[in-house]
């Protein structure tokens, strides 16, 4: 996947009129969100294909799957018709939940992000523990897409060692998490950016600051 600028924009806001006004003062820097549920709840799966057809953007659906091999199998299936680009599902639910989610990407032909480790603190208490497991089975399972965390460089380049660098990492937790926006992008190859943008006075202003701090 190609990202301008090596920034997503994790647009959480909770109405599509708010959506658009960050977007529009976005899309000269941003070319790709990622959608929760905080937006796709209040809205509707609808939101995913106007904010494409006005803006052009490039859709990640951030869904975290993480159910049994026939729901994700649905899940996925409903996100992609309703227009998104890729999605992320969760691995520590095993290879066979995750395999349907890779199915269904393969199927529709949009990618799969493999959520390895968060990036909030609470990640430390189980999820930290088999990350590296995750990252080596989505390895062996042929996934080339990840998402590790911002906020732990020493995590985020582990994962990296292992997936290998052909491997498309993204990295939520830069800005209001702490994650510095250059030393993540040395080990991943774009960076998840939320509050720091939506949440500004000035989002096109925040956009700007975050592109010179990466040079």
């Amino acid at each position: 996947m190609n990202i301008k600028n090596n920034i997503i924009l994790a647009l959480d806001v909770m109405s599509e009129k708010e959506a658009i006004e960050i977007c529009d003062s976005i899309k000269d820097y941003i070319d790709t969100i990622k959608i929760g549920y905080p937006l796709a709840l209040a809205e509707g799966l609808e939101i995913i294909n106007k904010l494409k057809d006005k803006f052009g953007f490039k859709v990640i659906c951030d869904f975290k799957v993480a159910d049994i091999d026939a729901t994700n199998e649905k899940i996925c299936d409903e996100t992609f018709k309703a227009g998104a680009d890729a999605i992320i599902c969760h691995g520590f639910v095993g290879s066979d939940s995750v395999k349907a989610c890779l199915d269904m990407a393969n199927k529709h032909g949009k990618e799969l992000f493999l959520l390895t480790e968060m990036s909030h603190p609470g990640a430390k208490m189980f999820l930290q523990k088999n990350a590296d497991a995750i990252a080596e089975m989505g390895v062996d399972m042929g996934i080339t897409n990840y998402v590790a965390p911002a906020t732990r460089l020493d995590r985020l380049s582990d994962i990296r060692k292992i997936v290998g660098n052909d491997a498309y990492i993204i990295s939520p937790g830069v800005g209001k998490q702490g994650g510095d926006a250059k030393k993540t992008l040395e080990y991943s190859n774009a960076i998840i950016v939320g509050r720091s943008i939506y949440e500004a006075d000035n989002p096109k202003i925040a956009c700007e600051n975050i592109i010179k701090s990466t040079k």
